[in-house]
């Protein structure tokens, strides 16, 4: 009866043969080329540019001591378009197979890798201590290994780890800012990357035995779609997975149907409504939602387009601020102050119009009353001093007005 394999070294189903095309083997990811200065003298001496993405590999049952770089320990991305690249001492398929060469000699093989294996079941690094080039493991990570290894769940005990996973990778541990699995729910399709990031398709789920914020509302499988940058903290173990929180995690944009989606917003004060539309937390139905500690937008060559079927409500807890060299409303009514204002604005052309010649008038009189004295006192020719006084006052402060009357119209606001 043959010996059954298990372990790690149960990936080298095959022996790499780089004469046999259908090659395939499990291998220990040494080194990656990931720009032109981290591994320099490999970049230049596999092909530079076209090198990156490509990754140094060990045989994981014939590791090799030394760590020199050669063709037979060199493999590309078997993908494109996708870009996942390994992080040292994870483990890895290798496969023999044509490489540019193939129009001249079909059998000259290259070698290829697919993504890394997911021996703990992490986003966050799926390394395994490296017994002939690694540092010593710490004891209490030793027995972490060895367990896992041996079918135990992995279950970190300290903040930290040994594994040598690259020259910029850090590994995060910590109840406070672990890199957790996203919780999955039946039917999902999830991506995520290794720092907190994620993409759900997912759907209502009503029944769910462990629950989830969007699902209180909608039939089962209305669809929604969730993009998260940056988790939420938990005071929970970092092995258990969590679920989004739109209110917590970083940056979030949630794509419904039918969902209530439970946001807390900045500003909730809609007085400038008669009707105030439904609250954000209260909304059911096709939505797209962002959130996050800041939202920009910028058009870099045409405009932006804000529309909507009934309302746009713009609210802001201190000021809502428009700096542009110049502002248009077109509006059949314009109400400023409150929602039931009712007092006219004055058109300012046509008023002043109408001022400047009524002012006109009163500096006449006011003229004609200074040259004739003032008017008689008792049929006398004596000066009506006081009529003289303000008549005097009235001409003085009717020629300032006049001469001022276009300083009285604003250079920027304009009304119809």
């Amino acid at each position: 009866m043959p010996k059954q394999v298990t372990g790690l070294s149960s990936l080298n189903s095959t022996q790499p043969d780089k004469s046999t095309k259908a090659s395939i083997f499990g291998a220990r990811v040494k080194t990656s080329i990931i720009d032109d200065k981290t591994e320099r003298q490999a970049f230049l001496d596999f092909g530079e540019w076209s090198a990156i993405g490509s990754i140094f590999f060990d045989k994981l049952d014939n590791p090799n001591p030394s760590k020199n770089f050669t063709t037979d320990n060199f493999a590309k991305p078997l993908f494109p378009n996708s870009s996942n690249i390994p992080l040292n001492n994870e483990i890895v398929y290798i496969m023999a197979l044509p490489n540019s060469n193939i129009q001249a000699n079909v059998d000259d093989i290259a070698y290829y890798y697919f993504q890394s294996i997911n021996i703990w079941n992490s986003t966050h690094h799926n390394a395994v201590p490296d017994p002939v080039h690694g540092k010593s493991v710490p004891s209490s990570q030793t027995q972490d290994y060895e367990q896992t290894t041996a079918g135990s769940v992995r279950r970190i005990s300290d903040s930290g780890t040994e594994i040598e996973l690259g020259n910029t990778f850090k590994e995060r541990l910590d109840e406070g800012s672990a890199i957790r699995n996203l919780q999955p729910f039946a039917g999902d399709l999830i991506y995520q990357g290794r720092w907190g990031q994620s993409l759900r398709f997912g759907s209502t789920i009503k029944q769910s035995p462990v629950p989830n914020p969007w699902s209180s509302n909608g039939e089962d499988g209305d669809a929604i779609t969730i993009i998260k940058n940056g988790q939420h903290k938990e005071d929970k173990d970092p092995w258990i997975p969590q679920v989004e929180d739109i209110n917590t995690d970083a940056s979030s944009i949630y794509l419904t149907t039918t969902q209530k989606i439970p946001i807390e917003v900045a500003s909730k004060s809609y007085k400038s409504y008669s009707n105030a539309p439904e609250s954000p937390n209260l909304y059911i139905g096709d939505q797209v939602i962002l959130n996050s500690g800041r939202l920009l937008f910028n058009s870099k060559v045409d405009s932006i387009l804000l529309s909507a079927n009934t309302t746009i409500n713009l609210n802001s807890v201190d000021s809502i601020n428009i700096d542009s060299p110049i502002s248009i409303i077109q509006s059949k009514e314009i109400y400023l102050g409150d929602k039931n204002a009712t007092e006219p604005i004055i058109l300012g052309d046509k008023f002043l119009a109408d001022f400047s010649a009524l002012v006109s008038t009163i500096n006449s009189l006011a003229t004609a009353l200074v040259g004739g004295g003032g008017g008689n006192i008792g049929g006398t020719m004596a000066p009506n001093i006081p009529v003289l006084t303000a008549a005097s006052q009235v001409q003085v402060r009717a020629g300032n007005m006049i001469n001022k009357i276009e300083q009285y119209k604003s250079k920027v606001s304009k009304s119809k």
